[in-house]
């Protein structure tokens, strides 16, 4: 959930001969085309690209824009023109905050990313990989053959444990995980609804879901001032993020307030952990799926370690089990839809774009394209092999944003997935369970509905 910062004062002015972008059909009074946005947004989303370039939506009273090529997206991306705004980041603004570095712009921004960046440079992930490796090893220890396992329980345990032991080391956070889980899985789901049914006051009446959403929001705020106290009164000070953050300064060198440190947990804990968590699960459905995968992995797992468990040091020389998890992001992104806002009469692509205009794009329609890729539903790994890769276009694949906006963790990320998959394939043949729905479940993140699989040894 990264995307590139902005300044207002860099507006690029609109020429008089830009064009208006075509309006997309299908609307309907009140909610536009927020309704098929709500009921099926992915085929919407997809549907977009042969309608034009760029294409105007309308979401209730709101005029979105929506990009549908990789050239236009990434020069969205690229652009000092739109910030980090629009729909998807008003609804992320109750869990997410405003002074955390997911949502701020500007100089806050980069003195954030400048605090939290010393924790995710290449030379600093080694320090994590025995965090990793025991996680990734605990995950298949934990499995019985034949058990049905609840994938999205396990992927979330993962996700936070490996946050929670690199960057905020605590043991507390064992306990918290679990309730860290449900919590998300609730706000979530409300987040999304008000993102595309942005019917503002409705949702602060006392209906059930909102009592149930504003009960998890609460939660979760409650459970982050919770480790940060829990660290204050340790008198601890480890090598990690979260010391970091106690210890930051603002640009007048006084501390940051509580709040921003606030901010930056969640947005340590929550978009990183959901994320992760997602990608996990739609690389376990592939191995499910694509038998023939998993089995060069576990080849490939084998020739390089000779039959030890795999390890952190052995991530860069597994080609295959590397592009298995790109070609998953790829069919399967866990950020599937973002939006920015013009700080300027600008254009795009040739197109007129106002002053304050709300900009909607999708990865998960741009990574489809069949413009940008043959065969372009199938899972097909060796489509990341050096000869192929050169043929993808620009900005068809950038699970982890461009610019300086470009996600900070995209290396630890990597390396996490690639040893995950790696030891879960080296181990289990995965197949999928009785009751298993792998049918994309869209929210903020997107992720398998219900994935049931059943881990059958080697």
């Amino acid at each position: 959930m990264t995307v590139e910062s902005a300044q207002p004062e860099s507006g690029t002015p609109a020429s008089p001969e830009l064009r208006e972008p075509p309006l997309a059909g299908g609307r309907v009074p009140l909610l536009g085309h927020g309704l098929r946005l709500a009921r099926d947004p992915l085929a919407f989303l997809t549907g977009l690209r042969p309608h034009g370039d760029i294409v105007r939506l309308k979401l209730g009273p709101k005029t979105v824009y929506a990009p549908t090529t990789p050239a236009l997206t990434g020069a969205l991306a690229l652009s000092p023109d739109f910030i980090i705004a629009g729909p998807l980041w008003e609804s992320l603004e109750g869990l997410l905050g405003k002074e955390g570095v997911a949502t701020s712009n500007g100089p806050l921004h980069r003195r954030q990313r400048r605090t939290i960046q010393p924790a995710f440079r290449l030379d600093a992930i080694p320090a994590y990989g025995p965090v990793m490796e025991a996680e990734a090893h605990a995950l298949t220890r934990r499995w019985e053959s034949g058990e049905t396992i609840d994938c999205t329980a396990e992927s979330f345990r993962l996700a936070v444990r490996v946050a929670a032991r690199c960057l905020l080391r605590g043991p507390y956070m064992d306990q918290c995980a679990e309730r860290l889980c449900d919590a998300l899985a609730t706000v979530f789901r409300g987040m999304y609804r008000r993102m595309v049914v942005p019917l503002g006051p409705l949702y602060r009446l006392p209906f059930p879901a909102n009592r149930e959403f504003n009960r998890a929001l609460a939660d979760l705020h409650l459970l982050i001032d919770e480790i940060i106290a829990e660290r204050r009164a340790s008198g601890q000070k480890p090598d990690d993020l979260l010391t970091a953050l106690l210890d930051a300064k603002d640009d007048n060198g006084d501390p940051i307030g509580e709040q921003e440190i606030h901010d930056q947990v969640i947005a340590i804990l929550t978009p990183g952990g959901e994320t992760i968590a997602a990608t996990i699960m739609w690389l376990l459905q592939a191995l499910a799926e694509h038998p023939e995968h998993a089995d060069r992995i576990r080849d490939e797992v084998e020739s390089v370690t000779g039959g030890r468990p795999v390890a952190f040091e052995d991530v860069r020389r597994l080609t295959h089990t590397n592009n298995v998890v790109v070609e998953g992001m790829r069919l399967g992104p866990a950020v599937w839809i973002l939006t920015r806002r013009a700080v300027a009469d600008t254009e795009l692509g040739g197109y007129r774009i106002p002053a304050g205009a709300d900009i909607l794009y999708s990865p998960y329609a741009i990574q489809r394209d069949p413009r940008s890729y043959p065969d372009h539903l199938e899972f097909d790994p060796d489509r990341w092999l050096p000869e192929r890769a050169k043929d993808v276009p620009k900005y068809a694949m950038s699970p982890f944003s461009v610019g300086n906006r470009k996600c900070p963790g995209s290396d630890f990320s990597m390396a996490l997935l690639t040893l995950v998959t790696a030891a879960v394939a080296t181990r289990y043949r995965l197949e999928t369970a009785p009751g298993s729905d792998g049918t994309p479940h869209v929210g903020v993140t997107l992720r398998p509905h219900r994935l049931l699989l059943k881990a059958i040894p080697r």
